[in-house]
């Protein structure tokens, strides 16, 4: 696709901008314009409930019948309160059961153990997430899946409710972008989330706020799509509206090999003479584990700075870190030993599906031996309303992407964010623990 044109000269385009481009149909877009772009996806989970009344809001008086645009475009998965936690919650989900029925859609993800899971991994591995599509959420870690080379950010249910009925996302500003450059190669029991971690530190929580962050170089191109999907994912943290990871050889191969897609791919890269806000580079090889401290994510510390803070409870799991290779970096670290006595130990896979290989491989059998609890896939007690609520004056150390006040269901407990490597350590003595110095 052409550059846009700035003074008799050709101007290259960020991944977003040529993605917005595409779904704008539009040759070029540049940062500030406003754009209404076709939704290749848009998903929800059971806050489709509200959405579902914000839609048939819209044709109230119209004369005209409800009608969604698209249904195979549009995603919903159950997995905030799963299973149902009170009458109301189960009320709301059978009423979204019978408009998903009525509506033909067929990508819906119901409370089962062969196809549940959370929303930002469910996507990804059913390849419903593509190389250059627009992807809208009602949900703020929409971020996640510009892993997959798209551009992916969340909107409320009455932004959603126009999306289902018109096929396009109202009144899009295009975002500058951030160019993130990662090199080096991570030290021991250092990885994706300490990277992510370190950033938001060093951003602050407002420091890319209506931005995209793309990520470029070695280490990004060397590392996993589970490992994109844990910086896209917290991108939001750093006030973001998304991470984008330029599609390359590890984008094809988890599509082609793990997503089962065979239809034809076609990556999104920058230009070369691409105009970012400004670039940021972080060496992996500096890092040590990171620690986001109560009571936000950018209150990041080295883990030597809070060591020995005693956890009560260990939480690994979520849209973040509940993938195959957390939960076998977790029975890894567990394997043939016990968590400590007073210390909890919940680990919620992302999916059924990585349910079951983790069950195929022994992993949960491990952290099963070890005393820890394995949940149901879903998002557990991420936010509060679920399983795994804290006690007061508890505190608790996640893998998970939020550690505000209250947010795991109490403003009276506080909650430290870390890695699986570190979250398995520690809950093996039942305090903050360095992996690095064994246990």
């Amino acid at each position: 696709m052409p550059g846009m044109v700035q003074g008799g000269e050709a101007m290259g385009m960020t991944v977003v901008e040529k993605i917005l481009a595409r779904a704008s149909g539009r040759e070029a877009v540049r940062v500030g314009d406003v754009v209404e772009p076709a939704v290749d996806l848009a998903m929800s989970h059971e806050n489709a409930a509200l959405v579902v009344n914000r839609f048939l809001e819209v044709f109230e008086g119209t004369g005209v019948a409800p009608r969604i645009w698209d249904p195979a475009r549009i995603a919903i998965v159950f997995d905030h309160r799963v299973p149902a936690e009170s009458p109301k919650t189960a009320t709301n989900q059978r009423k979204v059961r019978e408009f998903v029925a009525a509506n033909g859609i067929g990508r819906f993800h119901d409370i089962r153990g062969d196809v549940g899971g959370i929303c930002h991994q469910v996507l990804p591995e059913n390849g419903y997430v593509r190389p250059g599509a627009v992807v809208v959420g009602t949900d703020s870690h929409t971020t996640s899946h510009g892993a997959l080379d798209a551009f992916a950010f969340g909107i409320g249910a009455t932004e959603m409710a126009s999306v289902w009925a018109l096929g396009v996302a109202l009144n899009v500003e295009v975002p500058a972008t951030i160019e993130v450059s990662v090199r080096g190669r991570f030290p021991d029991h250092v990885g994706p989330k300490d990277l992510i971690l370190h950033l938001i530190g060093a951003l602050g929580a407002e420091g890319a706020n209506f931005r995209v962050l793309e990520f470029h170089g070695e280490t990004i191109r060397s590392m996993s799509t589970s490992g994109r999907l844990v910086l896209c994912n917290m991108s939001v943290e750093a006030g973001a509206t998304s991470g984008l990871v330029p599609g390359d050889e590890e984008t094809v191969r988890y599509l082609r090999a793990e997503a089962r897609v065979q239809e034809p791919l076609h990556l999104v890269v920058p230009d070369d003479d691409a105009a970012y806000e400004r670039t940021i580079e972080v060496d992996v090889a500096t890092l040590v584990p990171q620690i986001a401290c109560p009571h936000t994510v950018d209150n990041v510390r080295p883990i030597a700075a809070v060591e020995g803070v005693r956890v009560h409870q260990v939480v690994i799991g979520s849209c973040t870190n509940g993938r195959l290779d957390d939960i076998e970096a977790a029975a890894r670290a567990v394997r043939g030993r016990k968590v400590a006595q007073g210390t909890r130990l919940l680990v919620f896979p992302a999916s059924a599906r990585i349910y079951q290989q983790a069950v195929e491989r022994g992993f949960v059998a491990d952290l099963m031996r070890a005393g820890a609890v394995v949940m149901n896939s879903g998002c557990g007690p991420c936010l509060g309303v679920h399983e795994g609520a804290l006690g007061d004056g508890e505190v608790a150390l996640s893998t998970t992407n939020r550690n505000f006040k209250g947010r795991m269901g109490n403003p009276r407990s506080e909650v430290y964010l870390c890695s699986p490597d570190v979250a398995a350590a520690s809950a093996l003595t039942g305090a903050i623990t360095d992996p690095r110095k064994g246990t």
